[in-house]
Order: C-alpha cells, then sequence, then structure tokens
C-alpha cells in the first residue's frame, strides 16, 4: 500500500540506495518499454509518498500509456546567456520525451509542471501546437535580430510523437520561409522525413544536424534508450542527411565511464564512415533527481558496474555528482575527463575529421511578405 504525508522539504540527495524507500518503484509490468526505473515526486512537491505492508497481495500496475497535453504557450523561442554554448537561443516543440533515455539531462524540468523526472517525464508529455504560429509572429517583429536557432535542446524534436503532431515540421517550414539558420540535435531517424526542407536548407547554408550516438551496442541502446531509434538507423541518418547535402555532427552523448566510454573511437569511426562531418561529446550530466533515478536504473541492469562508475564521475565533477559550472560541466576535469578528452581528439585527427565548424550564415534572413502588408504602405 502507497500512501502521501507531508513534507515541504526538497528530497534529500547523495543517497545510492535507489528510491525503493521512498516508495516511487514502479512494477517491472508497469513500465515495460520505458527507461526509468521509478517515479519519484519533483523536488518542489509538498508531500512524498512511502511504502508499507498491510498484509494483502501486490496487485498488478497496467502498463502506462503515454499520454499528450496540448500546452498553450505564449512565447516559443527561449533565451539563454550561457557562456559555454554555441547559441542563444532555442526552440523545444515538445516537453517531455517518449525515447526514455535514463540520462537525459532535461529529466527534472518536469519537476517545473509537478510531475516526476521518472515515468512522468516519458509517459506524460506536452505538445505545442501554436509553436509555427508563434514563431512567425517572433521572426516578424521589427526589432527581432537573427542568430542560429537550436532545435531540440532538451527534448527530441523528432521523438514518436512527432509522426502524428508534425510540430517540428511546421517549425522547419516556417524557418525555411524566414531563411533562419537553424541547429538540429536528434538521436532519431524520423528525421529524414524532412530532408526535402533540409536539404533545402542547406544549400543556403542554413542548417546543420547533430545525431546522437550513444553506443553502437543494441542491448545497451535497448536498455537505456528504449524508445530511441537502433544505432543503426541513427548511422543511416547520418548516411541520407550527408548525401542530401546537410552537414551532420556526430555527438557521443553522454559518455558513460566503464559502460559506453570504450566505444568513442568505435562510433566516430562509424559515424565518420557514414558522412558525419563533425564530432563533439558531453560527459553524463546528472542534475537533481538524475543522480538517484541514473543511480537506480544501474541497480537493476548494472549493479556490478554502478560504485565503480559514480566512483568515476566523482572524480570528474569535483568530489560531487554533479558540477554545474561554466565551462566544466559538460566535459567535466580531473584525470579521467582529460583522458577522454585527448582520445576524442586524437581519434578526431586519425579518422579526419575537419578542425573548423560548419556555420550557418544569417545573411539571407527575410521577412516573407504576408496578405495585407502593402496595405500599410497607405
Amino acid at each position: 500500500m502507497e500512501f502521501g504525508v507531508g513534507n515541504g522539504q526538497t528530497p534529500l540527495r547523495g543517497k545510492r540506495s535507489g528510491f525503493s524507500s521512498g516508495g516511487s518503484q514502479v512494477a517491472p509490468e508497469a513500465r515495460r518499454g520505458r527507461g526509468a526505473t521509478a517515479n519519484p515526486e519533483g523536488r518542489f512537491e509538498a508531500t512524498r509518498h512511502e511504502t508499507f505492508d498491510d498484509g494483502w497481495p501486490e496487485q498488478g500496475e497496467r502498463v502506462r500509456r503515454t499520454e499528450v497535453t496540448s500546452e498553450r504557450a505564449r512565447h516559443i523561442i527561449t533565451r539563454n546567456a550561457s557562456p559555454d554554448i554555441s547559441f542563444d537561443r532555442s526552440i523545444n516543440p515538445y516537453r517531455g520525451c517518449e525515447h526514455g533515455c535514463v540520462y537525459c539531462f532535461a529529466r527534472p524540468n518536469h519537476g517545473y509542471v509537478g510531475l516526476s523526472p521518472g515515468l512522468d517525464f516519458e509517459t506524460r508529455l506536452f505538445s505545442k501546437p501554436d509553436a509555427a504560429v508563434l514563431l512567425e509572429r517572433e521572426l516578424s517583429a521589427p526589432g527581432y535580430q537573427p542568430r542560429t536557432i537550436a532545435l531540440g535542446t532538451a527534448t527530441d524534436p523528432y521523438q514518436p510523437i512527432e509522426r502524428t503532431h508534425g510540430i517540428t515540421r511546421a517549425v522547419l517550414e516556417v524557418l525555411a520561409r524566414f531563411r533562419h539558420p537553424v541547429g538540429i540535435v536528434t538521436k532519431s531517424n524520423l528525421i529524414l522525413r524532412d530532408r526535402d526542407l533540409l536539404a533545402e536548407m542547406a544549400a543556403q547554408n542554413l542548417v546543420k544536424v547533430a545525431i546522437s550516438v550513444t553506443t553502437l551496442d543494441p542491448d545497451l541502446a535497448r536498455r537505456m534508450e528504449p524508445r530511441a531509434p537502433h544505432p543503426r538507423k541513427r548511422l543511416e541518418a547520418i548516411r541520407v542527411l550527408s548525401e542530401a547535402g546537410v552537414p551532420v555532427m556526430a555527438i557521443v552523448a553522454p559518455i558513460i565511464p566503464s559502460l559506453n566510454d570504450h566505444e568513442i573511437e568505435a562510433i566516430l569511426e562509424a559515424s565518420r564512415t557514414a558522412g558525419a562531418r563533425e564530432a563533439n561529446y558531453v560527459l553524463l550530466r546528472l542534475p537533481h533527481e538524475l543522480d538517484e533515478l541514473v543511480g537506480d536504473w544501474f541497480s537493476e541492469h548494472y549493479p556490478g558496474r554502478k560504485a565503480h562508475v559514480f566512483s568515476l564521475l566523482s572524480g570528474a565533477r569535483g568530489g560531487k555528482a554533479y558540477d554545474a559550472a561554466f565551462g566544466t560541466r559538460m566535459i567535466g576535469q580531473g584525470p579521467y575527463a582529460d583522458l577522454i578528452r585527448r582520445r576524442f581528439a586524437l581519434a578526431k585527427r586519425r579518422l579526419g575529421y575537419p578542425d573548423e565548424p560548419v556555420r550557418q550564415t544569417t545573411e539571407l534572413f527575410r521577412r516573407p511578405e504576408r496578405a495585407g502588408d502593402q496595405l500599410a504602405l497607405f
């Protein structure tokens, strides 16, 4: 049996025992095909749940289905002033992500809508159906100055629900019409549906695509990215886009000590063979609740590696589970982080990755004429 109790405090951090004592564990049959093993309360919630044995046998939980709720946003372009990322504006057509990647650094964001960073993040999703209309309005504002928009920086713009909602496609159509530069991050071959638009924009130097290839091991991919496409499909997406003239970056993200770090060179080689022009990486990040979520996942899937993984991560994060300092939050610091950095650089040089990144142009930006615009002259 489970009951809620008042808490009024942020849940404690630093435990390595997972969530089993907190009542957020979910039965395996109820999370089949999902990444998270638990569904803890968000850090802003005033209640928490505890489980206790009341003598009655547990009844099986129903499999969690994906729910999508429309979110009426007032603005669609999000601004940031972070000094260690290459863009100052982004668009995320969806909140939450059905891919279910257990390591996703965006999971804690679900706490802002009163939901869990665990299973809620991958089953209770939000779409922004007005995204294209809002974008056209914001790009048409008299004082707007174009710079590359990053599409899909928090959640994947080509996650499965995009097949039916089509919001990402609509956003790209607006950007193409305005000749506005865009950078796309995804791990889905669904992006190939839009290769007509992307090829047209690439011919004008308006687009670059980053494909995340976390592992080449299908079993590992299925465990930690249960609803993301097979690694083979991601390499195919790199190949098809590259052949269409779209510049593609391969992202090895995240690099997880003792789990996929041995694959760095193989992933870079496979991606380069497929046509990737650039490559980058991110060391596993564990902000807020993600520390315990990932720890709980390791307890279930790779219990013998858990202590070693977190020891190496702690060594690369100044002795903490996570360090959000600009400049090092993506790559860490210390001996292990330095080793990864050197290996990555040497592999890129050996495989012939160009040193200079492809950059999009802002010089072609225009505001298309709309019906009635000429009347404004009189």
